[in-house]
């Protein structure tokens, strides 16, 4: 009878009820979305749990004025149904942030996914239970704990914020915000005296789209940036038809091309042409809708410095056409990095803003920002009121959603400690040390390189497949081996060898000067640069060999 007390005692150790999710999803954007849209097919116990009040990520948060696709819109949507395909019209090249989430709802409406979404659920704390191979959840918002046996994050390459460190900011007395927390009310902009700070790609955005409806705009740059016209324009019913017919020959060219755009890269060689040739190439793109003009071009700009140089200039020599100052033209053109060693934003006459007797911009690298004032912004040469502060001062990218979340693996190590000097990932889906753990967009992937919505759906998918192999093996813990791990990020740290970005102050090698330890010095390898055919390649070669590099238990 002892024993057998003793029997029943150990039996208890680690008892627990079930959980309450199979799986929980983090994230309702455009990859959140399309998760939960592949569980629910399956019947899978599955939520997601989302921060913002509504679905949409990106697209919910970013309200800004000038707020839209980079990627031409047919080639973003979910290309998983042939019905909706059918359905949705877009009704701009570049589609805007308005119609960008009606879009998102009226997916998970028609799939009726909604029912499965739980809004205004930050989630603070997970806490993998190594005696019952589970997660342990808590939430900001009630402190409620969720158990699920698997964990799939979707947070998003950019969806953690930054503002700049000024004294004074709490101070100024008109409305201030980061571009991310845009007031979704209207603001009349009208007469007023606003200032941006920052010109990077959402900046150029908002530049471009209120320099005509404020009183005054004031641009405070740090460092130029490279960008392209975008040369949007509206899609008629006729040819919204022929963009029907053809969805699986865009698809298809997606599917083959390094950044999963139409636009394929030009092979002929660069040093093949003559300089006029070049030139002559080049003029055909620069009014081609998108990224051709950075992803149509020749594959040397991205590696070869004088390749690079000799296009940077040709650029330059256009930004020096568009904009009649010459000593102004000149504070525009970046001196620090050349043409397309990072993602290139897109312009709608935002060089022709400076033209303008409204506009003025501030060079706050000979004279910087000193303090925020209650009436004003105070550089090192003068005070200038305002009635209006945009912060457009970037992200703490692609792992900064992973950092404000205290997440605790195996042996209580942290995973904003193991990445503190840069994230060390299994192919972008997996991370040693943090069992029944997948990604999608993950870091070291290829979705911050390409274009999103081609990327994470394949990426989805394969979780999605991932998921049902555990499941008919019975399997209750998955985990990428360390072997597996240092592999993978050995050789995405080698990609960047070859590439100028490696030289880039920019979000792809983990730059933010507003995020503390991300200034200058250690570069982060952040994303997979070999392009998103050669990732699928990797990708289905691993689930051809049983997973390799993962191990089960």
């Amino acid at each position: 009878m002892a024993d057998q007390a003793v029997l029943d005692a150990s039996e208890q150790v680690g008892a627990t009820t079930p959980p309450q999710f199979e799986v929980v999803v983090i994230g309702s954007g455009v990859s959140g979305i399309y998760q939960l849209k592949r569980l629910s097919d399956l019947a899978i116990n599955a939520v997601v749990l989302s921060t913002d009040a509504g679905l949409g990520g990106t697209w919910f948060n970013n309200r800004y004025p000038g707020a839209r696709f980079d990627s031409e819109s047919y080639t973003y949507g979910y290309s998983f149904s042939k019905d909706l395909l059918e359905q949705w019209h877009w009704k701009e090249r570049f589609s805007g942030q308005p119609e960008n989430l009606k879009y998102l709802q009226f997916v998970a409406d028609k799939f009726d996914l909604n029912k499965y979404m739980r809004f205004n659920h930050t989630v603070t704390s997970m806490t993998f239970d190594e005696a019952n191979d589970l997660w342990r959840l808590r939430t900001k918002e009630n402190d409620e704990e969720i158990t699920t046996r698997f964990v799939i994050t979707a947070l998003g390459l950019l969806s953690i914020p930054t503002k700049p460190r000024y004294p004074g900011m709490d101070s100024f007395r008109g409305q201030s915000f980061h571009t991310f927390e845009w007031p979704h009310e209207p603001i009349d902009l009208t007469g007023k005296r606003v200032g941006v700070v920052g010109t990077g790609a959402t900046a150029i955005q908002v530049i471009a789209d209120i320099a005509d409806k404020v009183g005054h705009l004031t641009v405070f740059q740090r460092r130029a940036n490279w960008a392209a016209p975008l040369s949007n324009g509206p899609i008629s019913d006729e040819e919204m038809a022929q963009i029907r017919g053809r969805y699986e020959e865009i698809f298809e060219t997606c599917a083959r091309t390094p950044g999963g755009f139409e636009h394929e890269p030009d092979r002929r060689g660069f040093y093949n042409l003559t300089k006029e040739e070049r030139i002559e190439f080049w003029d055909s793109l620069y009014g081609t809708p998108g990224f051709a003009l950075w992803l149509r071009n020749f594959t040397e700009i991205f590696v070869d410095e004088d390749a690079n140089a000799e296009f940077s200039e040709y650029i330059a020599n256009r930004i020096r056409e568009r904009v009649k100052d010459p000593i102004l033209a000149e504070k525009l053109i970046p001196k620090d990095h050349g043409f397309g060693v990072q993602r290139v934003p897109m312009e709608t006459h935002y060089y022709e803003v400076y033209n303008r007797d409204n506009v003025e911009l501030v060079d706050i690298s000979e004279t910087p920002i000193e303090e925020i004032l209650p009436l004003g912004i105070r550089t090192s040469e003068q005070i200038i009121e305002l009635d209006l502060i945009v912060y457009a001062t970037g992200f703490d990218a692609i792992t900064g959603a992973f950092d404000h979340i205290d997440i605790t693996g195996i042996g209580g190590q942290k995973l904003r400690d193991n990445w503190s000097e840069g994230p060390s990932t299994y192919l972008g889906a997996f991370i040693h040390g943090f069992p029944n753990l997948a990604m999608v967009a993950g870091p070291q992937g290829a979705s911050a390189s390409v274009n999103f919505p081609r990327s994470i759906e394949t990426a989805v998918d394969w979780v999605t497949a991932f998921i049902e192999h555990v499941n008919e093996h019975s399997y209750s813990r998955f985990e990428a081996s360390a072997e597996a791990e240092q592999s993978w990020s050995g050789h995405v740290r080698k990609m960047y060898g070859s590439m100028l970005m490696r030289k880039a102050k920019s979000w792809f090698t983990g730059y933010n000067s507003n995020v503390e330890g991300h200034e200058e010095g250690t570069v982060r390898y952040f994303v997979y640069n070999g392009g998103q055919p050669k990732f699928n390649e990797r990708l289905t070669r691993v689930a051809a060999n049983g997973y390799e590099g993962i191990d089960f238990s």
